[in-house]
């Protein structure tokens, strides 16, 4: 017990700092080293000095969850005027509120959740946070301190559950060291490749009136908010880039969520169209590029576009911006990229890898030349060169179109009589809101329905896209549009969401209606798990194991929580209803879109198989198959 008491009270700043702040996600600084300038909270409470310190910080929205442990701060919530409370359903769904917002919003989420199961039941958000980068401020409540390694009533040894799954947390043992580590916290939240904090705050600590001068941080914090040594690319590593991007043949820029996070894209933009090279995005990338430009390719990897998997294993110059390598983008790893990895051994080409966070590059493929730090900074230090030139690459975007026409995302029509093919549900929406992609932000949960908006909607802008990546977790969509809603309430947020996914978090319908937040759910309700039955249809003999879902009525089931419902089972149908699924800004609504039990995502690249070895729409398969593919 002593050693586990030892443990938690000793926990400090013991972080790895990775380059240059990224600059997309920030919020207001306050004086970190001075210590004159904590003297302000000599007579606040602990819990009043969470919220002085929020304000600060630029906090204006948080969600949480009361309980016992965390009462202090919720009674000091209450005298807060500042800020936009959320309550959802569930811990779970706060956290993916605060993951969404924090991606829209560009401000780290904050989530006040309580201890014990209140703590664990945000475990996921964090998870998911820290694999895709989200800025996010856990505060958890804590036993007091005297009990602290005894089993108390909802003790959890938070700290140590949630090491693994956050950028830095620590429980704070004295309302003196309060202020600077709630400022450290936003510090880590925001800085290199942002990702989620913990804070974990014993009772006694919060209700505790502060009556001596805060201690000082310990921590070089202004390294925080300075440039990283391998912040800038060097000189002769540009000449480098300068000099491949001007011989390569058929270089391609692999785009990843990085970009979105610096808000490069406009700079990814000037790249492409100065040497003339095409563009890739992967799933957290969407919007980056503009999709209807003529040298998108659009998504890569398992799911992502035929042509941009040929273009991958084809490119002699991959420049990878932002983007890690997942093994959903490159298949079987040493089939990957050969034609590149050739071309670098001749002086012709090879993988150029910008990535902020050092232990990502060479992680899983290596790379020719890397560049360590803040993806916007590096691509501006590039774009000064005045010696890199537009090539025309005629052969090039010829086999690119080529493959754009052989292999288009493609599906079959609906049966008259329904159900309706989940992808046209996609396209009719894309249709209707195609003249506005500065107004709709989507949010998806995980499975099929996901991956159907990645090839079905056309993404133009960037910040508009909000999903699960690297986690891949499901009921993420629900929650998530309600936190982008809160950032950007006067933009259309749509959650496309499976049935099955749908149903994980969808207690945050009531959410949703007692807050009267206009967000929009379009389920596609086939029935099952769709994503695990077309695993099992494919390679497990069509053995559907516990798969299929017996969902409530979803129509019933959204006006019982306060929301307006529609529904469509087939495309006629569809067409009458989604008019006003789109305008009306009455508060939340519900469209369920009874579609097909068996339809499968195409193209699909399997577990261990090379990029380019793609399991074809039923459409192409001739075709690919009289290429050599």
């Amino acid at each position: 017990m002593f050693a586990r008491l030892s443990r938690v009270l000793g926990a400090r700043a013991v972080f790895t700092h990775e380059s240059v702040g990224v600059l997309r996600y920030k919020s207001s600084v306050a004086p970190l080293n001075d210590e004159d300038s904590y003297a302000k909270y000599i007579g606040m409470t602990g819990s009043e000095i969470i919220m002085e310190v929020l304000k600060e910080r630029g906090v204006s929205q948080v969600f949480g969850y009361p309980g016992g442990a965390i009462l202090p701060v919720f009674d000091a919530l209450y005298e807060s005027p500042d800020f936009n409370f959320t309550l959802p359903r569930h811990e779970q769904g706060g956290g993916h509120m605060a993951e969404g917002y924090a991606r829209v919003s560009g401000k780290p989420g904050v989530l006040v959740v309580t201890s014990g199961p209140g703590a664990t039941n945000a475990v996921t958000p964090m998870q998911d946070a820290l694999v895709d980068g989200l800025p996010m401020i856990v505060l958890t409540g804590q036993v007091p301190t005297s009990l602290l390694g005894t089993d108390a009533f909802q003790e959890a040894d938070v700290v140590g559950i949630t090491r693994a799954c956050t950028k830095w947390n620590v429980t704070v043992p004295n309302v003196r060291d309060l202020p600077r580590y709630l400022n450290q916290a936003f510090d880590v939240a925001t800085s290199g490749r942002p990702g989620p904090v913990l804070v974990d705050l014993p009772k006694d600590v919060t209700a505790m009136v502060l009556t001596k001068e805060p201690r000082p941080s310990s921590v070089n914090q202004k390294r925080l908010q300075t440039k990283h040594e391998h912040g800038v690319v060097p000189t002769k590593d540009l000449d480098e880039i300068v000099r491949l991007l001007n011989v390569a043949k058929s270089p391609i820029l692999y785009v990843g969520g990085g970009v979105t996070s610096s808000e490069s894209s406009d700079l990814v933009k000037e790249l492409a169209d100065r040497c003339n090279v095409p563009v890739t995005t992967t799933l957290q990338g969407l919007g980056t590029f503009d999709e209807l430009d003529d040298k998108s390719l659009c998504m890569l990897g398992m799911h992502g576009h035929a042509a941009a998997n040929h273009a991958m294993q084809s490119a002699d110059l991959i420049l990878a911006l932002g983007a890690r390598f997942d093994d959903r983008v490159t298949g079987r790893v040493d089939s990957f990229a050969q034609t590149a990895i050739n071309a670098a051994e001749m002086g012709v080409g090879g993988i150029v890898h910008f990535d902020i966070l050092e232990r990502n590059i060479d992680k899983i493929i290596p790379s020719t030349l890397s560049v360590k730090g803040c993806v916007k900074t590096n691509l501006a230090e590039l774009l000064k060169r005045d010696d890199l030139e537009h090539r025309e690459r005629a052969d090039w975007f010829e086999q690119l179109n080529e493959w754009k026409d052989a292999y288009p995302f493609h599906y079959d029509p609906s049966p008259a009589d329904g159900p309706i093919r989940p992808q046209h549900v996609i396209k009719r929406f894309y249709d209707e809101v195609a003249d506005r992609p500065d107004d709709v932000i989507i949010s998806t949960g995980v499975g099929c329905h996901q991956m159907w908006a990645c090839q079905f909607y056309r993404w133009r802008k960037p910040n508009k896209w909000v999903s699960s990546g690297g986690l891949g977790t499901m009921g993420f969509g629900l929650p998530s549009a309600i936190g982008a809603q809160l950032a950007e309430p006067d933009k259309i947020v749509v959650d496309i969401d499976g049935d099955a996914s749908f149903m994980m978090t969808m207690t945050e319908l009531a959410t949703a209606a007692q807050y009267n937040i206009p967000i929009k759910v379009l389920i596609m309700n086939n029935s099952y798990q769709g994503m695990v039955r077309q695993w099992q249809d494919l390679f497990y003999d069509e053995r559907h194991s516990h798969t299929e879902m017996f969902n409530p009525d979803f129509v019933k089931l959204a006006e019982a929580m306060g929301c307006k419902a529609l529904r469509a089972s087939t495309d006629e149908e569809l067409d009458a209803v989604m008019p006003e699924f789109i305008n009306y800004r009455g508060g939340p609504i519900v469209l369920e879109a009874v579609t097909m039990k068996t339809e499968h995502v195409y193209p699909m690249v399997a577990a261990g198989a090379a990029l380019q070895e793609m399991v074809y729409h039923p459409e192409h398969r001739e075709e690919a198959k009289a290429r050599g593919h």
